[in-house]
């Protein structure tokens, strides 16, 4: 495992479902891992994010910098929806990424629906208790 974000390191190289979580983590790939995910076409990453108030540019900032790889992010903010901020959606949007909000669990589905369709989707999952 290599590299950001935030030095968590990356788990796999490559795109995965996740196959299961709760307790704190999620499980993927054979894998496990602890804390949140930050899931990308070229990888899953550890993610130092555990509120969806601590979601900002920096903690993106893998995102941005291969936004041209993506059309959607989608959020799972823990147990419950929580509000996204408008400033960083419209930085986003800038870089012609539109950001999906919803519960953790919902977002899990989601997101394996559209990389098993193959689609441009990165997702950042806010591990659930």
């Amino acid at each position: 495992m290599t590299g950001t974000p935030e030095a968590g390191g990356r788990h796999l190289p490559h795109a995965a479902a996740i196959d299961a979580y709760g307790n704190g983590g999620f499980r993927f790939a054979d894998m496990s891992h602890r804390g949140s995910l930050l899931c990308m076409p070229d990888g899953i990453w550890a993610w130092p994010v555990e509120r969806p108030d601590q979601i900002d540019e920096k903690s993106l900032a893998l995102v941005f910098a291969r936004a041209s790889a993506l059309d959607t992010l989608i959020i799972g903010t823990g147990r419950e929806i929580a509000p996204f901020p408008e400033t960083l959606r419209q930085a986003l949007r800038s870089v012609h990424v539109v950001v999906d909000v919803m519960q953790t669990g919902p977002a899990i589905r989601v997101y394996n629906i559209m990389i098993g369709e193959r689609r441009r989707v990165a997702a950042g999952l806010i591990a659930v208790p």
